[in-house]
């Protein structure tokens, strides 16, 4: 069998069609294609306002910097993500402090994140940054509930998620991103992802005052808005009276940052977000045949653990185990062609994290879940016979 990766994007003539059309008009940076992409994903998600920038990562960091987080600000957020969720506060000279994870559904345990601001003054913690980990959506109503108790904002990091949602306490689908509960939320158009730019993020709000701020702060923080400018018109025109503000004018207002995504990025993900729904549909069938698989744990002796069944509004950017003996199956695996991956050291744990104090015992769901979880491969484009491939030497590995 060929190499069967844990993920993997999908291009088609028409993507490439789409990108060699902007790659043959009069823009390449910033041109037309960022606003329809911006326009098409907000109403994808539902939200009001939708900001493309050069990658996730860059739509973290922009999102803390509008919530105005500074030095020694505390900020709550999960171990079992990539590291960015958590170094975007950092970057601000924000002070991490994580709470543990709930182990049926490997997101933040609320209760956890209660516990930590309950025994704390009212005011410690800034904000809180849930992440919709594998694509399981997490529930946001109940969060803003809790942040507004705390007097904490909400950033939802749903990379994994594009198309997910929870149900409300009404029942309704509450789409990642729609921005009804979150202040700001990102997302990530990584190839592995469900929308694949090469690279590329957007910040999804309903926050008129939190939009123009990330429109500023990902273009050096310079505006050309009249409205907006604080110089004396005389001193914009060189010293020249003028009823009107000369076209190359502009100002920096702001320490802010090249963040922008280009247009030929652009296109290729507008032309992904297309299809979106239809990739969707593929994990969750995918999602549906592994549970299948994997459903009797008497047959596997229990040496794995599934949740069995395509959970409600799951977007399945990853097909998540828990198994005995991670590290053979893993290297079996392998020596198979079949790449599984694992997602994540907890983040608490990396060198960087323990020189503030962090350590092994702190966090025990967290732990016990990252020594037996292995993601399997998904991705629309994996066919049945490569996904049973992977199944049957799963199988092979436990029962010989």
């Amino acid at each position: 069998m060929h190499a069967i990766p844990y993920g993997k994007q999908h291009i088609t003539d028409e993507d490439i069609q789409e990108v060699v059309k902007t790659l043959r008009s009069d823009y390449l940076t910033q041109g037309p294609r960022i606003a329809e992409f911006e326009e098409n994903f907000a109403k994808y998600v539902g939200a009001k306002h939708a900001v493309a920038v050069a990658n996730g990562t860059a739509a973290l960091h922009l999102s803390v910097l509008a919530l105005n987080v500074k030095a020694g600000q505390k900020v709550i957020t999960t171990p079992i993500t990539f590291a960015a969720s958590a170094n975007c506060v950092r970057y601000c000279g924000g002070d991490l402090f994580f709470a543990d994870i709930d182990p049926k559904t490997y997101l933040l345990d609320i209760s956890k994140v209660r516990q930590l601001l309950e025994g704390a003054p009212k005011g410690t913690y800034s904000g809180i940054i849930p992440v919709d980990f594998a694509g399981r959506a997490i529930n946001l109503e109940e969060y803003k509930m809790l942040a507004d108790e705390f007097g904490c904002w909400l950033l939802e990091d749903a990379c994994h998620a594009p198309g997910g949602y929870f149900l409300d306490s009404a029942g309704n689908k509450q789409h990642c991103g729609n921005g009804k509960f979150a202040d700001l939320a990102i997302f990530s158009f990584h190839p592995v992802k469900h929308i694949a730019a090469g690279e590329g993020g957007m910040i999804t709000t309903n926050n008129d005052g939190l939009y123009d701020a990330l429109l500023n702060l990902r273009t050096h923080g310079i505006t050309r808005d009249v409205k907006k400018l604080q110089n004396p018109m005389e001193f914009a025109c060189g010293g020249v009276h003028s009823e009107e503000w000369p076209g190359w004018y502009m100002e920096m207002q702001t320490l802010g940052y090249n963040y922008r995504l280009t247009d030929f990025q652009a296109a290729l993900g507008n032309s992904q977000l297309s299809r979106a729904n239809e990739g969707l549909q593929k994990r969750q069938e995918i999602a549906q045949h592994y549970a299948d698989a994997f459903d009797d744990d008497c047959f596997f002796q229990g040496k794995i653990r599934s949740q069995s069944g395509v959970i409600d509004g799951h977007a399945y950017h990853l097909y998540i185990l828990e198994v005995e003996d991670r590290l053979g199956l893993y290297n079996h695996l392998r020596a198979n062609n079949i790449y599984a991956q694992i997602h994540y050291i907890p983040v608490h744990l990396m060198p960087y994290y323990r020189q503030f104090g962090w350590k092994e015992g702190d966090l025990p769901m967290a732990e016990d879940y990252y020594k037996h979880c292995i993601s399997l491969p998904m991705y629309p484009t994996l066919d049945r016979d490569e996904q049973d491939f992977v199944i049957e030497k799963i199988k092979e590995y436990y029962l010989g």
